[in-house]
């Protein structure tokens, strides 16, 4: 990933965890909570497609997995949020632009739904079975609920501010002007193209040399 993108995702993924903790977490609401650790992940996934997803969900569901007041297996979420994020990250559009708001709904109550399913599913394998006793037809409605309300607020803000980075006016310079370099390089490494300016260029450094050889022949003569 690039510079850009690692400072922009560890800001939004560490702002994410903050909330979730400090506020979402003590609204005690029924069944699940508002997930905008996973809500980041998505809309950062939407933006850096597949890999990219993979990889910030890895580090979020870690720095979750470690944060207090976690109380279950480390590397537990980082697993379920790593699947998650790289299966929203196949849904990017390929132009880069959304048309609708259809599609990043339908993936917000996919991902709340399976993040659900693979985290009790983890849970139950590590001998975890607070989702059976909260319930986990409750779990999977509230949670899918409350990621479809909170959504509209968080994922396109997000997916605004990755695209803007993605579109850093330092980063676009520094990519043309190493194309540039890359291709007079190639034009000059022996393809047969000149440029124009250079071709002029060395017209007149030649003709100053042959004038200047010319004047030097004419002094020996003169003596």
């Amino acid at each position: 990933m690039r510079v850009n993108r690692i400072l922009l995702s560890s800001a939004l993924v560490v702002v994410a965890l903050v909330i979730q903790v400090s506020v979402l977490a003590r609204l005690h609401l029924p069944g699940a909570v508002p997930d905008l650790m996973l809500l980041t992940v998505l809309g950062l996934a939407l933006v850096y497609g597949h890999v990219g997803g993979a990889l910030v969900g890895f580090g979020a569901g870690l720095l979750a997995d470690l944060a207090p007041p976690a109380d279950h297996a480390a590397g537990r979420y980082a697993l379920v949020l790593c699947l998650i994020g790289y299966l929203a990250g196949l849904a990017k559009p390929e132009t880069g632009r959304l048309k609708s708001a259809t599609g990043p709904m339908v993936v917000v109550v996919a991902a709340a739904v399976g993040t659900t399913l693979l985290y009790a599913g983890v849970g139950a394998l590590v001998g975890d079975t607070a989702a059976r006793h909260v319930g986990l037809g409750s779990l999977l409605f509230t949670a899918a609920l409350y990621d479809l309300l909170l959504a509209p607020f968080v994922v396109p803000g997000i997916m605004a501010l990755a695209r803007r980075a993605e579109n850093d006016p330092l980063a676009d310079t520094g990519s043309s002007s190493k194309a540039t370099d890359i291709s007079s390089g190639w034009l000059s490494g022996g393809t047969g193209l000149k440029i124009g300016s250079q071709r002029n260029g060395l017209r007149v450094k030649a003709a100053r040399a042959r004038m200047a050889r010319a004047g030097r022949i004419k002094g020996v003569k003169r003596l």
